[in-house]
């Protein structure tokens, strides 16, 4: 039976999770398992498995999908605690690691202005863009990713020749620069030799082998698989040679690649004709009968090594180099024997297939990994997409290379299997360890049978890798392996086996007739990237941090997760927005302009049919929170609400006649924010209810709000019996009229952004937190209600209520955010959200561009801490206007300033309440210079939520949010936060797409 656990925005490195998954299938109780981010690719592999649910089809790219196949639903307990145990220990060895890590561009280009390099390792679909970027913030570009579309590796390449930058890759695997390792490498001596690889495994021999030989590399500069097809025309090699033509340290100059295009490889020998420094070559596949010119042509990754070595010595290259094997074949196989070859490395796959084929005179038709596969000789790369498909490369995890030599070893024509253990940085730990006791068990089976099978091996690596190469040989011989020094002997000693000898043809220099060209200088970019220890944006796997540092460059941690949640569509509109950027930020910064401008004042309280006129009317209207919603579909404590109001306005006798008339359609609703007001909860606000006044005094907007209830059985709640009632009538009739009067004997009124900056720093965030707000409000209008003609119980009552309630200011904050928003968003440009609210149903949202327009999505229900008694099954979905304060930039958005509130609303402390801010941080566009925060270094508090940023970063705005019970009347059951659903963000950002004529599908 299948089961399946989706861990919500728990976004894995997929090389990761490939081992986890093997750690998953491990466990007693499992038959087959798989961990994988939930993305479209990935769900595809769920369905080749037989391991796809109807739940996946809901999970998003940034979602951990664990998906079991177990006879026992206990089993699946056990998986999550391994899946938890494995990355908690990748936590802790990242935090032992003490590198450091950032999350977004901006944070690292502020972490290392000096960056040079990105090294970007993340899945091939997102790759393209991330490169893009690094190449537009002037980075040269070593990409590890593959699986990156042609046309756009051609179109980057020739973007990062323009800019004076190199593209290594995509699909480059390993380079050195400067004696730094990157990527998948081997630690090798610095010396004269610069080499240039459309090819990863060929730099790796040729790479070692020169310093087995004694030579030393100055860089070795990958540039990708397909550098010198027909298309990319060799556009990076190109200038990575022009580039070590101009650095001094290199002597020589060494290209290596896997079989190019005819017409690309002669443009590269031409450059090669055309520079200063003597060049070898090896284009795998040809075999060279003599060099020319200023190239020395090679035909194994061995040889091109040995003539390197000269003539980096300025020693005179020889007629030949073959030399006399470690070891002989005893005896050859009995006819029909064949030589099986199971890589890891791709180029040394195509090595061994060239020269089997060639001695054996067999053809050569390479199809995906199958690299030779002739009169049962079989050459794989295992590396290739075919076979690590939702597994780990095979120089990583060897099960793929144990399942192959478990099939070639039960056919009984194989006599040699040849393999390669492949050292370095990136490489499995202990590879020769871990095949060892697979090629015992072959060995000793074969020999049982009778059968004669040898296992020839070859160690890609130096002494300084670090797996130690002289340990990971010994395993090897100790298990009965045959090692040779090189890839190019282990065959040679194979076709021994084979009764063949092979033969290398003698080589002499002949004049080179061509024509040669005038190379441009290379760019100052590029001479500087090959004269100092790189600086490098480390995007994708944490592990290629490690060598950079420890070999004397500089590396931070981009801990990278795809944009707008992996999806292809909003990725498209957010690339080709970026092309409107300076458009976009000048909007917007109109209206962050009305928001730092605002000037609010506190300046009545009146009936609320005095000042919205929608309520100045005999019809029974009804105000309501968020956008707009019909009366069958709102929550009980809306609709409980809406009765109690009815009840107060004498419009209905009891809760039954109020809900008859509102079913029957008697009663016309209307979001608060339609008519300048907000609501807290459900919001319900009608004619005679008492309501804040307050003027943005920049243009004369004002927002409206009703009164805080205190706690308890509130209308805002749902509550609607006599005791509610009562109090309504005495705010109708007592509280309001009071602090109308005091608040209208104050000259101008109260000025609320000064109230707000003393009270953030005395600990509130204006949502869950506003006792120091309260507090100073009363002694602003405390003088002001003494001074009042008025009768002194109702004084002394009005004054008790303010000293009783903490969260009185709330509502003032409120009618101060509507006053603020409302003046901001008459800018009608730019991407800025000017309205946040909710109704129970939805959650809608308003940007500047759109004035009016709401866009929903279904709405949230809080997470956080309940009181005794009660639970997340009895809580309500999220309702109320209250997220006006998330709006400018409070509430949520300022938890670190209310850090004593993390802990009720279940946030944690005070590490999390910093977390938070410096998350939301990155969905704004500035900070309130007004508003400053001392638990945040005195930054101001946010400003200007942008729609990009949170469907860019999939943060969704937080809110700090009561939790109501969903029953009518039962009141507040707990405090928590609740997050504002992306979808919304997302069709505001189509629509504003659209606005700009970008072709949005």
């Amino acid at each position: 039976m299948l089961y399946i656990v989706i861990q919500k925005n728990n976004y894995q490195d997929s090389i990761n999770l490939m081992l986890l998954t093997n750690s998953v299938n491990e466990l007693e109780g499992v038959k087959t398992g798989q961990v994988m981010m939930a993305t479209d690719a990935n769900k595809d592999i769920f369905k080749g498995a037989g391991l796809y649910t109807d739940e996946l089809e809901a999970a998003g790219p940034n979602d951990l999908a664990i998906v079991i196949d177990a006879d026992d639903e206990f089993v699946v307990d056990t998986v999550v605690e391994e899946v938890d145990r494995f990355l908690s220990d990748l936590s802790a060895k990242k935090e032992a690691g003490g590198v450091q890590r950032v999350d977004h561009w901006d944070a690292a280009l502020e972490a290392m202005p000096n960056a040079e390099l990105a090294l970007i390792s993340i899945p091939g679909q997102y790759a393209a863009d991330e490169i893009e970027r690094a190449l537009d913030n002037d980075l040269h570009v070593f990409s590890f990713s593959d699986n990156v579309d042609l046309e756009d590796e051609v179109r980057l390449k020739q973007k990062a020749h323009k800019k004076g930058l190199l593209l290594m890759g995509p699909d480059s695997g390993t380079g050195t620069l400067s004696g730094i390792p990157l990527a998948f490498t081997n630690v090798v001596n610095k010396g004269n030799i610069g080499i240039v690889g459309a090819s990863g495994t060929g730099i790796q021999e040729t790479s070692t082998n020169i310093e087995k030989l004694g030579g030393g590399v100055s860089h070795a500069i990958g540039t990708g698989g397909r550098d010198l097809s027909e298309e990319v025309g060799a556009r990076t090699m190109i200038d990575a040679i022009i580039g070590l033509e101009n650095h001094p340290a290199t002597d020589v100059v060494l290209v290596v690649s896997k079989p190019p295009a005819k017409e690309v490889r002669d443009e590269v020998v031409k450059v090669l004709q055309s520079i200063s420094k003597p060049a070898v070559a090896i284009f795998l596949g040809e075999k060279p009968t003599h060099h020319e010119g200023n190239v020395a042509f090679a035909y194994t990754l061995e040889e091109a090594a040995q003539i390197a070595v000269d003539l980096a010595n300025k020693q005179p290259v020889k007629e030949n180099y073959l030399e006399a094997l470690d070891h002989h074949a005893d005896k050859a196989l009995p006819e029909g024997k064949t030589v099986k070859g199971l890589y890891s490395g791709g180029t040394l796959a195509g090595e061994a297939a060239m020269m089997i084929a060639d001695v054996l005179d067999l053809e050569v038709e390479s199809d995906g990994g199958t690299i030779l596969d002739s009169n049962g000789f079989l050459v794989l790369d295992l590396g290739e997409d075919e076979f690590t498909q939702g597994k780990p490369h095979p120089m990583i995890d060897p099960a793929i290379r144990v399942e192959k030599l478990k099939e070639v070893v039960s056919d009984e024509t194989t006599g040699v299997i040849l393999l390669d253990v492949v050292l370095g940085y990136g490489s499995h730990p202990d590879m020769a360890g871990t095949l060892a006791p697979h090629i015992k068990e072959a060995l000793d089976n074969a020999k049982e049978a009778g059968r004669d099978l040898h296992v020839i091996s070859t160690v890609v690596g130096t002494n300084r890798d670090p797996q130690d190469i002289n340990d990971q040989i010994a395993k090897l011989e100790e298990a009965g392996a045959i090692v040779e020094k090189t890839n190019a002997r282990a065959v040679r000693l194979a076709l021994e086996f084979m009764g063949h000898e092979f033969k290398a043809v003698d080589k002499t220099f002949e004049d080179y007739t061509g024509e040669t060209l005038d190379l441009p200088e290379a760019s100052e970019q590029v001479i500087e990237l090959l004269s100092t220890p790189p600086q490098v944006i480390n995007i994708g796997l944490e592990g290629f941090t490690e060598p950079i540092n420890k070999f004397g460059g500089q590396a931070i941690q981009f801990n990278w997760k795809p944009r707008a949640g992996g999806n292809a569509r909003l990725i498209r509109i957010l690339n080709a927005l970026e092309k409107y950027e300076d458009q976009i930020a000048e909007s917007n910064e109109k209206v962050l302009d009305g928001f730092r401008n605002s000037q609010p004042f506190l300046v009545d309280n009146v009936p609320a049919h005095t000042v919205i006129p929608e309520l100045d009317t005999d019809d029974k209207v009804i105000l309501h929170a968020g956008p707009p919603i019909k009366y069958e579909n709102m929550t009980g404590p809306m609709q409980g609400a809406a009765a109690g109001a009815m009840i107060f306005e004498g419009w209905a006798k009891d809760d039954a006649d109020a809900r008859r008339q509102m079913e029957a359609g008697e009663v016309k609703f209307i979001p608060c924010h339609h008519v300048g007001a907000v609501g807290p909860m459900g919001g319900i606000t009608t004619k005679n209810f008492p309501v804040f006044v307050v003027e943005n005094k920049v243009d004369g907007t004002t927002g409206y709000c009703i009164m805080n209830e205190g706690i308890g059985a509130v209308l805002r709640f749902g509550a609607n019996g006599p005791d509610v009632i009562e109090r309504l009538e005495w705010q109708r009739d007592v509280l309001g009229p009071v602090l109308g009067k005091a608040l209208r004997s104050i000259e101008g009124g109260l000025n609320l952004d000064v109230m707000v900056a003393r009270a953030i720093t005395m600990g509130d965030e204006f949502h869950q937190r506003n006792i120091a707000g309260s507090l100073v409000f009363l002694k602003e209008v405390a003088p002001a209600i003494t001074a009042l003609d008025i009768d002194e119980k109702d004084k002394q009552d009005v004054m008790q209520f303010l000293a009783d309630t903490d969260q009185f200011f709330l509502n003032i904050m409120m009618a101060a955010g509507k006053s603020i928003v409302d003046h901001a968003r008459k800018v009608e440009e730019g991407t800025v959200v000017t309205t946040m609210a909710r109704n129970g149903e939805n959650f809608g949202i308003r940007i500047a561009a759109f004035g009016d327009r709401w866009f929903t999505a279904p709405v949230n229900t809080p997470n956080g801490l309940y009181f005794t008694g009660y639970d997340e099954s009895m809580a309500n979905p999220d309702i109320g206007d209250s997220a006006i304060t998330e709006t400018i930039g409070v509430g949520g958005l300022a938890m670190v300033a209310a850090p004593g509130v993390t802990r009720f609303i279940g946030a944690g402390g005070f590490e999390d309440a910093v977390r938070i801010s410096n998350e939301m941080e990155r969905i704004c566009l500035d900070h309130n210079s007004t508003w400053t925060i001392p638990t945040w270094d005195f930054k101001g508090s946010l400003l200007g939520i942008d729609i990009r940023k949170v469907v860019d970063t999939g943060i969704e705005p937080i809110i700090n949010t009561g939790i109501a019970h969903k029953e009518p009347g039962v009141g507040q059951i707990g405090a928590g936060t609740v997050t504002a659903p992306v979808q919304a963000f997302e069709k505001a950002l189509i629509a504003y797409a659209e606005s700009l004529g970008i072709d949005v599908d």
